[in-house]
């Protein structure tokens, strides 16, 4: 009875072995790539990392045995490949194990360090957590998730291995900010001054601040459990901007599998315009590509040159920069836009070219709401911003930086310098030796940013879009906004104009506290950083790594209040009035 008793108090430990042990393997990796081990560390870790596995393979029998448990075929397939993919590691230090060919395949140290990482994923996705409305916000949740994560990229930056130099923290903090807002402002080079390792924790920051840690974690979570309580899909669907809340899950599958997608296919075109003789070795062509890829299509403008783009021997290749162009103007179309445009030429495909080419008998013709008003917008405003700076920029810069291009040349690399203040950040030419005129231009361009639920920052195409309307609807005497035999939503209007008046103070108060922190620097170039940092662009005129400290936390805060948008921080601290089941008069207020 007595060892009943004492096993029932050990078994809620057992059950949370798994995942202790597998957070404990991730820590270890963490100290294991940040620091120099000895041998007697290095035999320590390598325990610890077998144990893991072995854990881990139990814990993953364990769930088939017990009879409450059924998982779905293709958790019980990731399951089955995990435990071989275990098996196999775990067997290939044995000496008879060493001479067969497919064991010889896991010599790498990487295949090890990738089975903790699916045995930390899957233990931690078991994990029921509940995202309480009455606790957290969705803007709270939001905001604090960006924070956690920026703080934690700070002190993996900190780390021994992960910098060839030393580097403070205020630094550290500037970097993990900059790269989770997808932002691109650096203080320091990053082809230089971080390491391989450094680098990948720059590069896995760039991928969680352009999906968002709650997206990754909530999805995992439902994969491995198949469900996910009412109040976690209300908080979900309200930060995903689902419309109905069955649809939370695959909105957020659908934006995990796009991204990679994308991801994916653009590093396979950015390295297939990569010339050998500047990179001979393969596995950094490799990198670089997979680098530029998730930095691009995340509008993060991080590079591994140190002069970006703009390094000679990647100045004049046009298939590269049209490769991370069309990147980074997807990423910064959003994802509802892409989804929307996807189900359109579905629609086209199914219900227009299939009847046409097989010759079938078609109904009544009918055409279906199928891009809805707000891709419209996005669509529209972004192609007229894109044309018309283009247009501005060859003109205004064609005997300046676009002389020393030719031909296609000149139109490809003002296209791209037109499209690349909206937030994407890498830059082809010299910014701080454009014209007085062409500043002008990009403030703009920076200012509008991309589109909404996209990777990119600004005070968004639909919002300067409503902004334009509004000023036309007053203009024609009108006392709403129609386009599109639509009428736009009043509450869409009035968030446009928050959003509008809340950027100006924000980048107003980094402009006035810059100028006096560091009052040598002109107004020119610190109203240009504030509007990049605001915008997260990631462009400068090479003042940034010259700021002071105090100027350095200016622009962490407007990275931050950028990326999050400062209206979200004011629904975050702001109590929510209820609602009141009463209206004032109205009173005209004398405007003009």
């Amino acid at each position: 009875m007595e060892e009943r008793s004492i096993f029932k108090q050990l078994l809620p430990y057992l059950k949370n072995l798994p995942l202790l042990l597998s957070f404990t393997s991730f820590v270890g990796m963490i100290y294991d790539f940040g620091f120099d081990q000895s041998l007697n560390q290095e035999f320590q870790l390598n325990l610890l990392y077998q144990s893991t596995l072995v854990v881990g393979i139990i814990s993953a029998v364990s769930r088939y045995l017990r009879k409450k448990a059924k998982p779905s075929l293709q958790v019980f397939i990731f399951d089955l490949f995990s435990v071989i993919f275990f098996l196999s590691l775990l067997l290939y230090p044995l000496k008879f194990a060493r001479k067969n060919l497919y064991l010889d395949f896991f010599s790498e140290p990487a295949w090890l360090y990738l089975a903790l990482l699916l045995v930390f994923i899957r233990e931690f996705s078991t994990l029921k957590i509940k995202l309480n409305r009455a606790i957290f916000n969705p803007a709270q949740l939001f905001i604090l998730s960006f924070l956690l994560i920026i703080l934690g990229g700070a002190g993996l930056l900190l780390l021994p291995n992960a910098a060839t130099a030393e580097f403070n923290f205020i630094d550290a903090l500037f970097t993990s900010t900059s790269a989770v807002c997808v932002t691109g402002l650096i203080v320091v080079d990053t082809s230089t001054h971080f390491t391989l390792f450094g680098q990948s924790i720059i590069l896995v920051l760039i991928q969680i601040g352009g999906l968002g840690i709650m997206t990754i974690a909530s999805y995992f979570g439902y994969f491995f459990r198949g469900g996910s309580s009412y109040e976690s899909q209300l908080m979900l669907s309200d930060m995903t901007s689902s419309d109905k809340l069955g649809e939370v899950f695959q909105t957020l599958r659908r934006i995990i599998v796009v991204t990679i997608s994308i991801e994916a296919l653009g590093a396979v075109l950015i390295f297939s315009n990569l010339k050998a003789e500047l990179s001979p070795s393969y596995i950094e062509r490799v990198y670089f590509a997979i680098f530029h890829s998730v930095s691009a299509f995340c509008n993060a403008g991080f590079s591994t040159l140190s002069d970006g783009l703009y390094e000679l021997g990647y100045r004049f290749n046009y298939p590269l920069q049209l490769s991370i162009l069309v990147l980074f103007i997807i990423g910064g179309l959003g994802f509802p836009i892409v989804f929307n445009l996807y189900n359109y030429v579905k629609h086209l495909i199914k219900d227009r070219l299939v009847p046409f080419f097989t010759k079938e008998e078609q109904g009544p013709y009918s055409v279906p709401w199928a891009v809805n008003l707000n891709s419209r917008i996005v669509m529209i405003t972004s192609g007229v911003l894109l044309l018309v700076g283009s247009t501005i920029f060859f003109i205004f810069e064609y005997n300046n930086s676009l002389a020393e291009h030719q031909g296609i040349g000149k139109v490809i690399t003002a296209v791209f310098s037109a499209a690349t203040p909206r937030t994407a950040g890498f830059n082809t030419v010299d910014i701080s030796g454009l014209n007085f005129s062409t500043l002008m231009l990009i403030f703009l361009l920076m200012w509008v940013g991309a589109s909404p639920a996209s990777t990119g920052g600004g005070i968004k195409t639909s919002t300067f879009a409503i902004a334009t309307l509004n000023f036309w609807s007053l203009a024609r005497g009108k006392e709403r906004i129609e386009i599109f035999r639509r009428e736009v939503a009043d509450i869409s209007v009035r968030r446009a104009f928050a959003i509008i008046s809340l950027s100006l103070v924000v980048i107003g108060m980094g402009i006035f506290l810059i100028a006096y922190l560091d009052s040598e620097k002109d107004l020119l170039s610190i109203a240009f950083e504030c509007f990049s940092a605001y915008s997260t662009v990631g462009l400068s005129v090479g003042i940034t790594n010259q700021l002071s400290e105090a100027s350095k936390l200016v622009i962490i805060a407007m990275m931050f209040i950028g990326r999050v948008s400062m209206l979200s921080i004011l629904i975050a601290i702001v109590k929510k009035e209820k609602y009141k089941n009463y209206r004032y008069s109205k009173e005209e207020i004398l405007i003009n």
